[in-house]
């Protein structure tokens, strides 16, 4: 095995997975990029690989094609002898309600969301119990699980199955001391929430962010690198006693009860 621990990302090329694997690369890891674009993950292989000595691969394809998840934990195995954390990252979904979807997309979405994932994880975890390593798997939710806007049912159904099958797998193999834990991000910085658009075909991705905002305590989205150092430090020592639940990292999002738009209303000279 390799004395660097290693990682495999899904969703590695942007946002959340880009910067989740750069971040445990500056931690040790060596990392395998899962995602669509070969050419993107062969530029943050490089980007990884120029300042330190930990390395990168790239694992290009569909986590909606079976055959793929094998060929992920196969390769990773293949350099490193070992997996010591995956992170479930990446996501896809359409914006159309459940009287609009049709079943293409459903099952779409369900494949690459939580079918992907699950499945994944099975895998990392069999090597991880073969080798007797203590790992981790990081689950990436969405408060979408829990906060719904009607218009993007299969994402949100795999969202919140995501945080049912944590808690599943951590029950199941935290006795082999290998932690599972979700994690729930509130509005980020990403380009997955950048095509929101009216019937017009406008695009209102500024607007719906701004309300975002305007119900969130810290009154701004995350960047994607708050919530990758999130994911970071769930995967260290610091979190050992941390699995079978879910990390909200959402500004605050969750639990408030109504825009600041509307406390002004009521409380101008506090809000």
């Amino acid at each position: 095995m390799t004395a660097h621990k290693v990682a495999i990302v899904t969703g590695a090329t942007r946002g959340i997975g880009r910067s989740t694997a750069i971040g445990l690369a500056r931690k040790g890891y060596h990392v395998a990029l899962v995602g669509r674009d070969k050419n993107e993950l062969m530029a943050l292989k490089q980007w990884i690989e120029k300042d330190g000595d930990t390395h990168a691969i790239v694992c290009a394809g569909d986590l909606s094609d079976t055959h793929f998840w094998d060929e992920i934990i196969e390769s990773t195995l293949s350099i490193w002898n070992c997996i010591d954390l995956l992170v479930n990252n990446a996501a896809w979904r359409t914006i159309e309600p459940m009287s609009d979807i049709d079943i293409t997309n459903w099952d779409k979405t369900i494949r690459i969301c939580l079918t992907a994932p699950a499945f994944l994880a099975k895998k990392v975890c069999q090597s991880m119990l073969e080798k007797g390593i203590s790992g981790v798997v990081i689950n990436v939710s969405s408060v979408m699980s829990q906060r719904t806007g009607g218009y993007s049912p299969a994402y949100a159904a795999c969202k919140g199955g995501m945080e049912s099958l944590t808690y599943e797998l951590a029950t199941l193999y935290g006795p082999a001391n290998i932690r599972v834990v979700c994690v729930n991000p509130g509005n980020v910085q990403t380009d997955m929430g950048q095509d929101y658009e009216d019937q017009q075909g406008n695009n209102v991705s500024a607007q719906i962010g701004a309300d975002m905002n305007d119900h969130t305590p810290l009154k701004r989205a995350a960047s994607s690198e708050e919530i990758a150092q999130a994911i970071t430090w769930l995967s260290s020592k610091e979190a050992s006693f941390i699995t079978g639940t879910t990390l909200v990292v959402d500004g605050g999002f969750t639990h408030n009860f109504n825009s600041y738009s509307m406390k002004k209303l009521q409380f101008p000279h506090l809000f």
